[in-house]
């Protein structure tokens, strides 16, 4: 079911919210202290196009220096990356099939807002490995 999820999303939202993502970490990344907010750009990007069977889980490594440089990635990426999939999300609940696809749109919004300090895991790997 996550293959067939998966696909069905690559082809209506997944490619091109890679691509947000990817254009987003190639702008980052051309100042020397963008590097870091490129790289999580294109983390992000592969999540997005293949989200299900896939989690993001809060580091626990992860402290205040995080959520400044999270302050950063709202003004720079984060607000205009979170627009796209609310966006994304609306129009995919237009249609009873799309209803899922909408909600993992929903579900991306956080990651697409405040994306360090979190770290993307295998679905059933996400209690697992914290425990």
């Amino acid at each position: 079911m996550k293959t067939i999820l998966n696909l069905i999303w690559l082809v209506f939202s997944g490619f091109w919210l890679f691509l947000c993502y990817m254009f987003a970490g190639v702008l980052l990344c051309v100042t020397i202290i963008g590097i870091p907010f490129g790289v999580a750009a294109f983390r992000i990007g592969v999540y997005a196009l293949w989200p299900f069977g896939y989690t993001t889980v809060e580091r626990r490594d992860a402290g205040a220096p995080s959520f400044v440089v999270n302050v950063l990635w709202l003004i720079l990426a984060g607000w205009w990356l979170a627009l796209g999939h609310i966006v994304t999300g609306l129009a995919l609940c237009v249609t009873i099939i799309g209803i899922p696809l909408g909600i993992a749109n929903f579900k991306l919004i956080p990651v697409s807002l405040f994306p360090l300090g979190r770290e993307i895991v295998r679905t059933d790997r996400a209690f697992t490995d914290r425990w």
